[in-house]
């Protein structure tokens, strides 16, 4: 396999990871539904920055590790469950109380700090199992050979993250076209309610998956 066979076919694969429903999207969706979109772009950043990780772990090997330990991918897993309880309490309260409307204007300060989503977002993605166990049984099949892994590794996990980003603008777009309608409280309440049943979902599949 030629480096260009490699880029073209791991884009191929990446892309339709990407467009294909789950965490990921849903986090980055509840976002751009309910902050400014500089609030979503991190999210969405930060979920690329964890794509990034995955990748170059798993070109250097360190993915391994969680796949091959039972305790190590245990941990992680657990690790993930928690977080993902965590969000979908905050999401479901949230739409219990009724609290805090849709932001609209883009100049208010946001509910939520830039650099608080971006580190949601990462941890979304590092706390998650299924990243690296698709990176690392799907990229090193894209190394060619006489290339620097780990470089090679990181730049494909680069192609990936692009794509997710440009993914996520389009989701973040399109959010805004529904945004009026939900800047009423119950409209709001549907958004968070909608996300916390949708992360609890994920943290149950993950919790009770089986190796």
């Amino acid at each position: 396999m030629t480096l260009w066979q490699a880029i073209v076919g791991y884009t191929t694969v990446a892309a339709v990871m990407t467009i294909i429903p789950g965490l990921d999207t849903v986090f980055v969706l509840r976002q751009a539904l309910r902050d400014r979109r500089a609030v979503a772009f991190a999210s969405g950043l930060g979920i690329c920055a964890g794509t990034l990780v995955w990748g170059t772990a798993a070109a250097a090997g360190v993915a391994a590790l969680f796949v091959a330990s039972q305790t190590a991918f245990t941990v992680l897993r657990f690790a993930g469950v928690g977080y993902l309880l965590w969000l979908a309490w905050g999401y479901l309260r949230s739409a219990w109380q009724g609290t805090g409307g849709v932001v609209l204007d883009e100049s208010r300060p946001e509910r939520m700090g830039v650099g608080d989503a971006f580190v949601r977002g990462l941890l979304t993605n590092l706390l998650n199992p299924k990243i690296a166990v698709f990176y690392l049984t799907v990229l090193p099949l894209f190394l060619p050979a006489g290339y620097p892994k780990i470089a090679v590794g990181a730049g494909l996990a680069g192609i990936h993250a692009l794509l997710g980003i440009a993914w996520f603008a389009v989701i973040i777009a399109g959010a805004q076209a529904v945004r009026r309608f939900l800047a009423t409280r119950r409209g709001t309440r549907v958004v968070d309610a909608t996300a916390g049943v949708a992360m609890a979902g994920f943290a149950v599949a993950l919790g009770v998956e089986h190796r």
